[in-house]
């Protein structure tokens, strides 16, 4: 029987048939898939023929799309729909997935070949994937010699094996502590919610109430919970997540980082990995974050002795897991802000239809309607087809919509992609959203929060990456760049969400159909950095957590230890370090429950998100001062969305915004702007 896996799909852009596939497709499909792309190479270090960037570059480009059809949509629903049998084929496949890649950029004949190949003169894009590959090469270990390029695939496989075993650990132990309540305990959640927990201790097969567990420490029911033992229970079933299982593998993880690095001729892991991205450097990295903490740490300050008086003045107590909660009431009681009315104006197709498609039909002239004659991989998923609106005939690609959590989804919110675009390979895009939010036990529509609403939109702006992506060569398509400039454009889209000309047309209450008052968008406006002390002290906890582990010589890492003393000690004296070891504001992510860095590739990354935030606000002054939107976002489209990595960074931005970044935008959106 043929695998639907190793065919391209007949389906419109190449769609996966997701009803076709099972899950004794995947073995075999990377079975045959791995020894079609050795051939393929093969093929290209046997070719008699003087090397030339057609027989070697191109072909190499071309090479492994059969691997890369399996990859996507095994890695894709490893995440949105994960069983025991798919665990155990990632634990065997990762690995070897490792290990065939070494293999590749270790063949000294593909590398040699390689650096003969040169481009054209006037082709600039690949004269940069000529530079790219070299310099990839090299960072792979080809210029090794034979025993460090054995040291270097060993590592590379245990690596890939901790990575796996961390996110499965971390992903049961987030089922695990999904905390059971009693309906009396669930005091402050609306009705619709309680009946969700309900529906989710069902799916669990749990008596009573159960509340699933989202990534980030701090969960967002925590801003609505009345009773202060519920909050504590919620708050230390989220902070202890991995604590049972996830510290020996971290902790070799880390030593093995620390020895790949100093192989390859780094001083550090956070060296060896910043070197690609934007920030250059780890310590431009390191100085950012260490340059605001100071600032962020006195902010949060200020705004504890408030809720703290709040919490004493009606009787309770103010510990981490009470702050969310009583920053939600002193919001509410300072800026007229309920929170709870508000998300009425935020019912999920709305948001979705109104706002994020709308906003990008006026910005960039596409138009996203829904394909209901395709299926998506689950129950819920929607496929959505997107046009150009300026060429009717000019299909660019399609969107796939996740927004709803299960027990088998792991935490958080994620753009990924079904199939890359690539004019070499004649390819249009197929990218996927995802998100957990709760579904409503009754069928209604979920109403958001202003932190889910941000999220959508958020996430929309990967899409938009990947979605108006117009590159030659796959290597550079759409997100395939680095993690201090990812960020930028999917968070440079959040500012759409509140934009006033738009937010009229999609904020509209669920029950009367009115567009959300003015005077509720400026309770939002004022109360906009009321807050921001504790979320930029936990999110530059977190970033600094990563930079330690990640900054370690070879030598220091060998020396750690893998108990949680030991763990919980480093993560505190980081904290110490930067001035943020406040006992209130925990880490965004602590080491345990980390994913970002130990399963999901952002390791001495996570900075990335406010150096991004840098360039989000600086460039969305500029669109604020554009009297056409529609021509603004085509220059954005033109210069940033559709070049991927084809293009230098700095140079990109600056053909945007007219010159350098400036960081005061960030410091003044952030109330830092006396850093």
């Amino acid at each position: 029987m043929t695998n639907p896996l190793l065919t391209p799909s007949t389906l419109p852009y190449q769609l996966p048939p997701f009803t076709d596939i099972t899950v004794e497709h995947y073995r075999p499909a990377f079975d045959e898939a791995l020894a079609l792309h050795d051939a393929e190479i093969a093929s290209i270090t046997a070719n008699p023929a003087d090397p030339t960037w057609e027989n070697t570059v191109e072909a190499l480009e071309r090479s492994g799309q059969d691997l890369d059809r399996v990859m996507a949509v095994f890695g894709n629903l490893s995440g949105t729909d994960v069983t025991d049998e798919m665990e155990d084929i990632a634990a065997d496949i990762y690995p070897r997935l490792s290990a065939h890649y070494d293999a590749m950029y270790q063949n000294e004949v593909l590398y040699t070949r390689l650096k003969e190949a040169t481009p054209l003169a006037d082709d600039a894009e690949g004269q940069r994937l000529h530079d790219h590959l070299l310099r990839t090469f090299k960072r792979k270990g080809a210029d090794l010699d034979a025993a460090g390029k054995a040291r270097l695939s060993e590592i590379n496989q245990r690596l890939s094996a901790l990575s796996e075993e961390f996110g499965r650990n971390l992903m049961a132990s987030t089922r695990e502590r999904a905390v059971s309540f009693t309906e009396e305990e669930l005091e402050g959640l609306p009705a619709e919610r309680i009946a969700s927990a309900k529906v989710d201790a069902e799916a669990l097969n749990r008596e009573g109430f159960v509340i699933p567990l989202e990534l980030p420490t701090v969960q967002s029911e925590l801003s609505r919970l009345a009773r202060e033992d519920a909050r504590g229970r919620l708050y230390g079933a989220s902070a202890s997540r991995g604590s049972e299982n996830n510290i020996p593998g971290l902790i070799e993880a880390v030593q093995l980082r620390a020895e790949r690095a100093e192989l390859l001729g780094y001083a550090t892991h956070a060296d060896y990995v910043i070197a690609e991205e934007t920030a250059a450097t780890a310590d431009a990295a390191r100085s950012m974050l260490f340059d605001l903490a100071p600032a962020a740490a006195a902010n949060a300050e200020g705004e504890q002795k408030l809720l703290a008086e709040e919490a004493e003045l009606n009787g309770q107590g103010f510990s981490a897991a009470d702050w969310p909660y009583w920053e939600s009431k002193v919001r509410a009681r300072d800026f007229s802000l309920d929170e709870a009315e508000l998300r009425k104006y935020f019912p999920l197709d709305q948001v979705l239809e109104k706002g994020v498609f709308a906003a990008a039909e006026r910005l960039y002239g596409i138009t996203v309607t829904p394909r209901d004659d395709l299926e998506g991989y689950a129950e819920g998923v929607r496929v959505w087809e997107v046009r150009d609106g300026n060429h009717e005939s000019k299909g660019i690609g399609l969107l796939l919509t996740d927004y709803f959590g299960r027990p088998t989804k792991r935490g958080g919110a994620w753009m990924s992609e079904f199939v890359g675009q690539s004019r070499l390979l004649k390819r249009k895009p197929v990218i996927v959203n995802v998100m957990g939010i709760t579904k409503p036990a009754d069928g209604s529509q979920p109403l958001l929060s202003m932190d889910e609403v941000r999220t959508v939109f958020h996430e929309f702006g990967h899409a938009l990456h990947g979605l108006l992506s117009d590159v030659r060569y796959p290597t550079f398509a759409g997100t395939n760049v680095p993690r201090d400039w990812v960020e930028f454009p999917s968070q440079i889209n959040e500012n759409w969400a509140l934009d006033r000309s738009l937010v009229k047309e999609y904020a509209r209450h669920v029950e009367t159909g009115e567009p959300i008052p003015d005077e509720l968008l400026d309770a939002i406006t004022a109360a906009s950095e009321f807050g921001q002390g504790f979320a930029t002290s936990e999110y530059l906890g977190a970033s600094i957590i990563d930079l330690a582990w990640h900054s370690l010589s070879a030598a220091d890492a060998s020396e750690l230890e893998a108990t949680p003393e030991a763990v919980a000690e480093f993560e505190a004296e980081a904290l110490r370090a930067a001035g943020l070891d406040n006992p209130l504001i925990a880490p965004r992510y602590r080491s345990t429950y980390f994913n970002h860095i130990f399963a999901g590739g952002y390791s001495a990354g996570y900075y990335s998100y406010l150096w991004a935030e840098a360039l989000d606000a600086d460039g969305f002054e500029w669109f604020k001062d554009q009297s056409d939107l529609r021509t603004a976002g085509e220059k954005f489209r033109e210069v940033i969305l559709s070049k991927g990595a084809s293009r230098d960074f700095t140079e990109a931005y600056r053909e945007f915004r007219g010159r350098d970044k400036d960081v005061a935008p960030l410091l003044k959106r952030r109330g830092l702007a006396g850093a």
